[in-house]
């Protein structure tokens, strides 16, 4: 077992620190206010080859594994983007070019990776539902065949990036849940071009991460071919697992990072702010402790994310994957919440201003306790999945 990252792992790494800082704090700030998306950002990440790092050789990617993904992911949010950097690569990256990796035809290879590899080509996932959230068994947009094309009818909500795509992952029922031989079986996952007349994408007002819109979606009787469905055919819910599976460990890269970011800039104001003495507040055992308590925490999730990485690019199955992914996530989250709550502290009411940026930080890791997954189900997974106990839901 070696902890050491590989000369390239180490370029990756140094690459995303150099554009993080090109493209710090104060350039999110902006956009997030100004509810703009990081053209200028995409353009760097893209001609650094983020964007194609899984994407194999042959269709213009570097063919790495998800190791050196979210090696990239967790640098760019800890040397100062946050969320922005994680987020910008997972909408297209895993949403798009890892599910058609996995599960895609060569046809569908041929016409999306290379484009997405260049940062030609933006992705989104049509997955999440008003009526299925975390559920996404009880999924009601349907794809009916009709001759030599599917139609697809429904909406979701909550779909990140559907307003600048040029690609969308679309989850569908082939098969009514009730007629479905198993309640796994039954989905299909189709992947269509964007701009469509007939999809609608509105835009919803949201909290934070506003460099980047989460949409409304309908579908109104969307007519794609036959070439559009990602085989095989009601079996969706098997395929989409390697999407979502990934999607957790690149928000726990992200909540690792954003939590090393808030607490690098903590630990330094700590170390030059004054109150009562001339000892700094860096000193006060009430702020060094819970910071040291989250960072080792974090230290820990770190190698069960990667752990959940090796697991995936080794081809492990995703059982194994799936706990170790939800373990590391469910680690994550508590303490990068906590994290980011003492870095606040550590600034009094500047941390309420948005000019030292840890209030919007905390928006973002507030976004990582619900999304993709709560934190509640992530636990409900390891009591069920790894503990062996009984179903907490139903």
């Amino acid at each position: 077992m070696d902890f050491n990252f590989t000369e390239e792992q180490k370029m990756i790494a140094n690459t995303a620190k150099k554009i993080a800082r090109d493209f710090g704090p104060e350039y999110w700030r902006h956009k997030e206010e100004k509810g703009e998306f990081g053209e200028e950002f995409w353009k760097a990440i893209s001609e650094a080859g983020f964007i194609g790092i899984i994407i194999p050789e042959e269709y213009g990617g570097s063919g790495k594994g998800t190791v050196e993904l979210f090696i990239a992911m967790e640098e760019l949010a800890a040397n100062g983007c946050g969320m922005a950097g994680p987020w910008y690569i997972l909408i297209t990256e895993i949403f798009g070019a890892l599910s058609i990796i996995k599960h895609g035809s060569e046809e569908q290879k041929e016409k999306y990776l290379p484009g997405i590899a260049k940062g030609e080509i933006e992705f989104c996932m049509a997955l999440t539902e008003p009526d299925a959230g975390s559920n996404t068994l009880n999924t009601r947009t349907t794809a009916k065949k009709q001759g030599n094309e599917w139609v697809i009818e429904g909406n979701k909500t909550f779909i990140s990036g559907a307003d600048r795509a040029k690609g969308m992952l679309i989850i569908t029922r082939t098969t009514p849940k009730e007629k479905a031989p198993k309640k796994t079986l039954g989905l299909s996952l189709f992947l269509a071009d964007l701009p469509h007349e007939l999809i609608e994408v509105r835009p919803i007002p949201k909290h934070g991460i506003n460099y980047s819109h989460s949409c409304d979606v309908s579908f109104n009787s969307l007519r794609l071919p036959e070439s559009a469905l990602m085989p095989p055919q009601d079996m969706g819910w098997y395929s989409i697992l390697d999407t979502l599976n990934t999607e957790r460990m690149s928000f726990t890269a992200a909540a690792i990072g954003i939590a090393r970011l808030a607490i690098s800039k903590a630990t330094a104001y700590s170390k030059q702010r004054k109150v009562f003495s001339d000892v700094p507040i860096g000193s006060y055992q009430a702020l060094q402790f819970p910071l040291a308590e989250a960072y080792a925490a974090l230290e820990a999730a770190k190698l069960l994310n990667f752990k959940a990485a090796l697991l995936f690019d080794n081809g492990a199955d995703r059982a194994a994957i799936g706990a170790a992914a939800n373990m590391a996530k469910a680690v994550a989250v508590e303490n990068a919440t906590k994290a980011v709550y003492w870095a606040m502290q550590v600034f009094g009411g500047y941390g309420y201003a948005k000019e030292y940026d840890v209030e919007r930080w905390w928006r973002e890791i507030n976004l990582i306790r619900l999304a993709p997954v709560t934190q509640q189900m992530t636990l409900n997974y390891i009591g069920e999945h790894v503990l062996g106990m009984p179903k907490a839901y139903f």
